[in-house]
């Protein structure tokens, strides 16, 4: 969350801002309005408290005399009476206030380009040569299908659409990109790995942005305050929730290797055939803390450790840098990573790099204490990238590697981990012991 005193002190800078996310700068006003109603209560409640004090000292004197203390433990009553009152509508004022800041986003760095849209993304680099397929490649749904590895319709049935299901030589795939993206980050990153609950609490959700903002793609356990979790990033930054780390330990860096799970509730309609939009993925994600002189440096040093897991693969890319109304609720900058898949004819996004300023941290309540150990403990600040997301890495591999019988060539750096060189149609239509409906 940003400061409140900044919002005070900056409230045009903000206003901006959330103009330029194609948000609502009206928050700032209500912001303002109740802010200084909630300033007004607080200064009449320790004007009533001072005099409460008073009242309460001359009580005392009164009684040392043996004076007639009646009169004033009556106004000291009152007095009492009138700070309750206060007291609770203090308490609604700051819920309000509250409420209000939780939805106030982050102010984007000045660097991210200023857009109404995704259309209005910078292009940063482009790596690799788009192959030249000689015949008509097929979309990853057909390629499934043909090597028996997805079954989408099994998975309608188990749970409903928008789920996956792989299947042998499928699954087989998923665990190697896991297994391979996990090695490279902890052996050549420097990360360290985590297993972390795929299940997490609202304080934690909205330690890092995801509530209240995006209530409604969350799935929510109703019996329980827990949420499954949309992504690592949830649990691995939530860590160090309410902690304060040396300086000397920063930065620090996590990685992990979740089921992650999206209702999309805005995204009816859009994007549902096969992986590209799914309800259920897997996901390698990268967390940092770090110094906030350095936040800007590690960003960079982030997206390079994205890449690298799509050189090593051999799979042509894009990077974009975000405009101010594409970047999340609250992203500072945020770059995305875009494979292209043949067969779909688009690009699509496998990987956010995100530094979130100090904006996480501050509702996580995540600070480092200074080597100078007379200075007061400061937010450190706090940064994620997918390292990277499966479901669209799975779409571009199998169109990218796809051989004109339908077969799958496996990328040389994944065949240590996939254990064969290639994935071969599944020529008898049945991959599944024989069965009847």
């Amino acid at each position: 969350m940003l400061e409140a005193k900044f919002i005070r002190e900056n409230s045009d800078i903000v206003k901006k801002a959330l103009k330029n996310r194609s948000d609502k700068p009206e928050l700032v006003d209500k912001f303002l309005k109740v802010d200084q109603i909630r300033r007004d209560l607080l200064q009449e409640v320790e004007a009533l408290k001072r005099k409460k004090n008073e009242a309460s000292k001359k009580i005392g004197e009164l009684i040392k005399q043996k004076k007639d203390a009646e009169g004033a433990k009556e106004k000291v009553n009152k007095i009492s009476e009138k700070i309750s009152k206060l007291d609770n509508t203090l308490g609604e004022v700051e819920k309000k206030f509250k409420t209000i800041v939780d939805m106030i986003p982050n102010v984007p760095h000045e660097s991210v380009p200023v857009g109404k849209s995704e259309k209005d993304n910078k292009k940063v680099r482009e790596w690799g040569k788009i192959p030249k397929i000689s015949f008509t490649p097929r979309d990853h749904i057909e390629l499934g299908k043909i090597n028996g590895i997805l079954d989408f319709e099994r998975a309608a049935k188990i749970t409903g659409s928008g789920f996956p299901l792989f299947v042998g030589a499928g699954a087989k795939l998923e665990r190697a990109l896991i297994n391979f993206m996990i090695d490279v980050h902890v052996k050549e990153h420097g990360y360290k790995e985590i297993c972390p609950p795929v299940l997490a609490n609202s304080k934690s959700m909205r330690g890092t942005g995801q509530l209240p903002k995006l209530a409604e793609d969350m799935y929510k356990i109703q019996e329980e305050d827990l949420f499954l979790i949309p992504t690592a990033e949830v649990p691995l930054t939530n860590l160090h929730a309410d902690e304060v780390i040396k300086e000397e330990s920063l930065p620090i860096y996590y990685t992990a290797s979740t089921a992650c799970f999206r209702r999309e509730a805005g995204s009816y309609g859009k994007d549902t055939r096969g992986l590209i939009r799914v309800h259920q993925f897997d996901k390698v994600e990268m967390v940092k803390f770090t110094h906030p002189d350095e936040s800007m440096k590690e960003l960079e040093t982030l997206l390079r450790n994205a890449e690298d897991i799509l050189k090593k693969m051999d799979l042509p890319y894009r990077v974009l840098e975000l405009c101010t109304s594409d970047i999340s609720f609250a992203a500072h900058k945020c770059y995305d990573i875009e494979l292209w898949a043949p067969g779909s004819k688009r690009w699509l996004e496998v990987s956010s790099c995100s530094v979130f300023s100090d904006f996480q941290a501050r509702r996580a309540n995540i600070k480092y204490q200074s080597k100078n150990k007379k200075q007061k403990p400061k937010y450190v600040h706090t940064l994620n990238a997918s390292g990277v997301a499966l479901p669209r890495l799975v779409v571009a591999l199998l169109e990218i590697y796809q051989t004109k019988d339908g077969s799958i060539t496996i990328p040389e750096a994944l065949k240590p981990y996939f254990g064969a060189d290639k994935i071969t149609p599944n020529h008898n239509s049945n991959s599944y012991p024989n069965c009847t409906s």
